[in-house]
Order: structure tokens, then C-alpha cells, then sequence
């Protein structure tokens, strides 16, 4: 009978993205450590289905409201079975549900991961359930705490990208700039996100409409938004200069195709995953001036920092940046080693691990 601690994981959401990402990859890498994993997800969730297929226990609770009450009910039963040695919530209902149930059950260790730079509505759950709060960013961190979560509480660690996968390959950019006919004259920005509101990407199109020919743009990624999208490149006139691939389980083959990053997302992000991986290729950056985007650029050697919707700024940023674009293979070395120290899957699992024997929480040896 495997004794080791169990490791498990709560969340709302039924979509996938960078939150539901950082979910996953954590479970699994504590599997690979010796910890027992499970996950308590909603029905009909995109991290079942792919909790599912990593061999990962998957419980299945109501989170749609925390005024469910038999949702309360079978939670409670459930933890209470299960007598993990951690809980980790995620989003907003399955924390308070699962925060308070995880104190009542006496669980020695409650985890609240705190993704999005956005007010939260109370301290009160954050001080009262969680023993600790992992911040994506500092900012996040820095937000909470001028809100009156206890700082003691709160531990900086944003979501750690696999340095090995994430590298760049001529023949990878050679393949895909074939593929979507860019040329060797042509320079191509790029965007890896999902496509939602707050990534900003119609911004990336009304600058689209402003540059000369040899640019072209292209977002990787999918998502509800994406006809809007599709509405907005069609209303700016550059479908000829615009790829939409869609979503793609390896967007570490395009960072290689693309010249120049243009990170557009204007609210809520802690320190995107995709921005990490971006940063880890050493091409030259645009981003807007997000709070959470701004901590990771002292790592950087290229880059321009813009407003968001300031179109101008962005077409003579980029303009500026197609200066840089003959890569500096020591430089670029440089920079993926400051990036993965602080922001690589190694680094995060450290402190993760860290964390847990904290509170007495490990796997013997």
C-alpha cells in the first residue's frame, strides 16, 4: 500500500489555460517525486479529460456555486476520505468551498494559488483558510498584501516553464515559416496566447494595419474570442497578413518561425507562461506596460515597453526592433540562463517542495 503524502488540487474551471496548465503541471511533477496526486474538478472539465489520460485520480464536485449546498456536502465527505496531506485550491467558488472544508477537515497543509492581478473581494478566506498563497507575481503578491493578506502567508512563484522543451531550432523555423508562406524578406510577429479579451490581440491588429507589407502577424493559440477576432483582422483589411493557427499543443515550434514578440495583454496576468517561454528564445520583445509582465525584463536584453491601444508607440517600437534581429547565440545564452534560474519547472518545483517539508509534508527517502 503506497503511504506517501496526497498531493491534491482543486478547480473551478471547466476551460484550459495557463491556470489549468500550472494545475496540471504540478500534479505531475509531484507524481514523478513519489507523492500521491488527485484532482477535484467539475464534470466535463478540460483537466479531467487530460488528468485522465496522465493516469491522475479525478473527483468530480458541483463548484459552480458555494451556495450549493449538497456540493458542500459531498466535498466534505470526500476530503474527509480522502485525508490528503495538502490541498490546493485555484480558482474563486472551489476556494472558498474547499478552503473551508480542507480547515474543518484539519488538513495539514491548505495552498490557495493566487493567478490573475485583479482585486479579490475579501482577505477574510485567504487569512482564515490557507496556511499559504502562492502569488504567480510579485505584483499579485504586493496586491494582496495592500488588501490585508498577511504577508507571512504569501510565497512569490510563478509558473515554471521546461527550459529543455522550450528552444530554439532553425530547422523548426525554417519548417513553419514554409508552411504559412513567410519569407525570408518577410518579419514576423508574433503572439502565443489564448485568444480572450484581455490578451489584447485587437490591438495587435489595428497595429497590423499600420505596418508596411514585409510584416507579417501571427497568433498561436485558440478560444471563444476567436471570431471576434477573425471580425476585427477582416475590419483593419490585413487577412493577407494575419495567421490565426489555432490552437496548437506545440507552440515551441512557432516561437522559433517567429522575429518578433509582441505580448499585447493589458489586465489580470500574472507572469504569463507564454511570456516566459518567449523570453527563454532571445528575440527581441514588445509588451505592454502590465505590472506582472514588467518584473522578469532586468533578464532582457531586447525589448521596448509600450501603453496599451498607443498604436504609434507600438509601429515604431516594432519598427525599432527589426533593427535587432541577427541573433547574439552568447547573449542568448545569457538570458535563458537568468530566465530558467528564476522562472524554470526546476525552480518552481524547488520551492514547492520547499514549501511542503515546511509543514512537514514529504516524500521519505
Amino acid at each position: 500500500m503506497n503511504t506517501a503524502p496526497l498531493i491534491v488540487h482543486t478547480d473551478w474551471s471547466r476551460s484550459w489555460g495557463g491556470q489549468e496548465i500550472r494545475t496540471l503541471t504540478e500534479l505531475r511533477e509531484m507524481k514523478k517525486l513519489g507523492f500521491r496526486v488527485g484532482m477535484i474538478v467539475r464534470e466535463d472539465s478540460e483537466l479531467a479529460r487530460r488528468g485522465r489520460q496522465e493516469e491522475i485520480p479525478v473527483y468530480f464536485i458541483d463548484f459552480s456555486s458555494k451556495f450549493n449546498l449538497s456540493a458542500w456536502r459531498d466535498l466534505f465527505q470526500l476530503i474527509r476520505k480522502l485525508k490528503p496531506a495538502v490541498v490546493n485550491t485555484h480558482s474563486s467558488e472551489d476556494s472558498w468551498m474547499a478552503g473551508c472544508v480542507a480547515k474543518l477537515c484539519r488538513v495539514p497543509l491548505i495552498i490557495k494559488t493566487r493567478h490573475v492581478l485583479a482585486p479579490i473581494s475579501s482577505s477574510f478566506s485567504y487569512n482564515i483558510f490557507f496556511d499559504v498563497i502562492f502569488a504567480c507575481s510579485e505584483s499579485i503578491g504586493a496586491q494582496l498584501v495592500k488588501q490585508g493578506v498577511k504577508s507571512k502567508k504569501i510565497v512569490v512563484q510563478s509558473t515554471g516553464i521546461d527550459e529543455q522543451r522550450f528552444q530554439f531550432s532553425s530547422r523548426e523555423r525554417a519548417e513553419i515559416r514554409s508552411r504559412y508562406n513567410i519569407g525570408d524578406q518577410d518579419i514576423l510577429v508574433g503572439n502565443v496566447a489564448f485568444i480572450r479579451h484581455y490578451k489584447g490581440h485587437e490591438f495587435i491588429v489595428r497595429t497590423a494595419a499600420t505596418m508596411p507589407e514585409k510584416y507579417k502577424f501571427m497568433i498561436v493559440g485558440g478560444g471563444d474570442s476567436r471570431p471576434l477576432l477573425e471580425e476585427d483582422i477582416a475590419r483593419a483589411g490585413v487577412e493577407d497578413r494575419f495567421i490565426l493557427t489555432g490552437h496548437r499543443e506545440d507552440p515551441e515550434r512557432f516561437f522559433s518561425a517567429i522575429d518578433i514578440v509582441f505580448f499585447s495583454s493589458y489586465e489580470t496576468e500574472g507572469i504569463s507562461q507564454s511570456f516566459i517561454q518567449g523570453l527563454l528564445y532571445g528575440m527581441p520583445l514588445l509588451t505592454c506596460k502590465t505590472p506582472s509582465l514588467m518584473e522578469p525584463l532586468e533578464h532582457v536584453g531586447t525589448y521596448r515597453t509600450i501603453d496599451y491601444d498607443d498604436v504609434e508607440a507600438a509601429g515604431k517600437a516594432l519598427v525599432e526592433l527589426s533593427d535587432c534581429l541577427v541573433r547574439d547565440e552568447g547573449n542568448v545564452e545569457l538570458q535563458r540562463q537568468a530566465i530558467a534560474g528564476k522562472y524554470g519547472l526546476k525552480t518552481m518545483v524547488e520551492t514547492i517542495v520547499r514549501v511542503y517539508g515546511d509543514y512537514g509534508v514529504s516524500v521519505e527517502n
